[in-house]
């Protein structure tokens, strides 16, 4: 058993440093928090008091252990001040020289045993490590913000990191009551690296107009269940700062197709344009109101009154949408059971791959909605169809994406709109593509995913937790990739990449493997 150090440090004392200090007072350990500035070190211990008082308040702990937190916490006016610290935690802005001159510093002062860790999201810890006097006691240390309310810990091993460091970090976090997972050294690590298809499939979307800024972002929220849309998020974090991490990411990785910048968020940067924090991003927040507004509640379920719907396919979100449609009270069944003059109203295709042709399906032949999944209605011999595209569960889904081409038959638009707002779905009607919006989105993720898992970044369980404990994401990517099926995944990858020629949108081959051996991502 790692035995835990009695004195930490922590170096940087903005949100993230302050935070990470109260964290540590209030496991037990006596915590010097140093910053070059002094006002800015009164206002962290000012924002460490009111951190304790308030959780204090709400009982997550009680006044007596706020107390003694606070006496534990020492303001540290210098560097050498960190003497006595056995661990110290460096949490200064995202610069590279001022980090390793930080860490040749710190090395000069702290005892030779002393094990540094950097909080950094975007800089490699081995590069952090070389500066270090004692390169195998450095490690990575990734809070997410805030680091009092964020549940996770990322630790991160440097080419150079010794199993002391990485045992004493780990120890020390979950200390602090952190669910901790651990990841390899690369641009991002593991979290921010599997969660980039967020914001990176979003602009892609936009600047292919396939969908507004507004409508990716309901789409994620009520389609999705994702607490805010990706263009949200860009406002929240800062546009400039995302263009900044972007940049460093293809640095990083010597131009990896799938981490290239925008030129949407170079634009906005230049604009000045840069989110809450200049009142205007991709949403505007300078007037009296809310930058959006509330999402509505889905429409009620009901008015099916026994019409004959077809719903092909074997798969769960077709089995999921036949139960829906029969709740609402729709006649729901797979094609073949209706015969002889029982011809259905609306025939649903939930095929992966669908089908290039009309099923064929009355006399006439009935109108038509089919799954956008591993191709978009324009690439299938089907004109008048309509496409939709919904990801399963279906239990939180409260909106379905709807696209058309000119030929489409406008009967089949209406059937299919009547019937998703009596399953209870809001319908938003966005442009054709492979997955439309979060099918692309969604399985960008569980693909980059793949990517990590197979090159040993992390692991499956560790993926999942980053981003759902991380980054807030409704279910981590290798869940997802479990509930759609890897075959959907892999055919609307697959798809991408032949309709786009771009090799951001090659399948990772852990991703095939999976699909071909049937074992799963896990």
């Amino acid at each position: 058993m790692t035995e835990l150090p009695s004195v930490v440090g922590v170096v940087g004392a903005g949100t993230m440093g302050a935070g990470i200090a109260q964290l540590a007072c209030l496991a037990g350990f006596d915590t010097y928090l140093h910053d070059p500035f002094p006002e800015q070190l009164e206002r962290a211990g000012d924002y460490v008091h009111r951190g304790l008082a308030k959780g204090a308040e709400r009982g997550r702990w009680s006044e007596e252990e706020a107390e003694q937190a606070e006496r534990r916490l020492v303001l540290a006016e210098s560097v050498d001040d960190l003497h006595r610290c056995e661990l110290v935690i460096e949490a200064a802005p995202e610069q590279l020289d001022l980090k390793r001159e930080l860490f040749e510093h710190v090395s000069d002062v702290a005892p030779q045993y002393a094990v540094l860790a950097t909080n950094t999201s975007s800089i490699l810890v081995s590069s952090l490590a070389s500066a270090a006097a004692r390169p195998e006691n450095v490690v990575g240390m990734h809070f997410f913000n805030p680091p009092p309310l964020m549940r996770l810990l990322e630790v991160i091993a440097a080419e150079q990191t010794g199993e002391h460091a990485l045992a004493l970090a780990r120890a020390v976090g979950e200390r602090m009551g952190k669910h901790v997972i651990e990841a390899s050294d690369g641009p991002g690590f593991l979290v921010n690296r599997c969660g980039r298809p967020f914001g990176g499939e979003a602009l892609r979307l936009l600047q292919e107009r396939v969908a507004k800024v507004e409508q990716i972002d309901r789409v994620c929220r009520l389609g999705g269940g994702f607490r805010m849309g990706p263009f949200e998020l860009m406002d929240l974090v800062g546009i400039d700062v995302g263009f900044e991490v972007a940049k460093s990411f293809d640095a990083q990785s010597f131009g990896e197709p799938r981490w290239k910048p925008n030129q949407l968020q170079a634009r906005m940067a230049a604009a000045g344009r840069l989110g809450r924090k200049s009142g205007r991003g991709w949403y505007d927040y300078g007037g009296d109101g809310p930058h959006r507004p509330d999402d509505p509640d889905p429409p009620s379920p009901g008015g099916g009154d026994g019409r004959r719907i077809a719903v092909e396919g074997s798969s769960a979100l077709a089995r999921e949408l036949r139960d829906r449609a029969a709740a609402a009270g729709f006649d729901a069944r797979p094609p073949d059971e209706f015969g002889g003059r029982e011809e259905p109203e609306l025939v649903v295709d939930c095929s992966v791959p669908a089908p290039v042709s009309d099923l064929g399906i009355g006399a006439d032949g009935a109108p038509t909605a089919v799954l956008c999944a591993d191709r978009s209605l324009s690439e299938r011999d089907m004109p008048e169809a309509c496409g939709f595209h919904l990801l399963p569960p279906l239990e939180h889904v409260r909106l379905v994406e709807l696209t058309r081409l000119p030929t489409t038959d406008g009967r089949a638009c209406e059937l299919s709109e009547e019937l998703f707002r009596a399953c209870g779905f809001h319908v938003e009607w966005v442009g054709d593509g492979p997955g439309l919006v979060l099918g692309r989105i969604v399985c960008q993720l569980v693909n980059e995913a793949a990517f990590a898992i197979g090159e040993g970044v992390g692991t499956a369980a560790d993926v999942d937790a980053g981003l759902t404990l991380g980054l807030n994401h409704p279910r981590g990517p290798v869940e997802w990739g479990n509930r759609i099926g890897l075959v959907q995944v892999l055919a609307t990858v697959d798809g991408l990449f032949e309709e786009l020629h771009d090799p951001r949108y090659r399948a990772a081959p852990a991703l095939r493997r999976a699909v071909a051996t049937g074992r799963g991502l896990g």
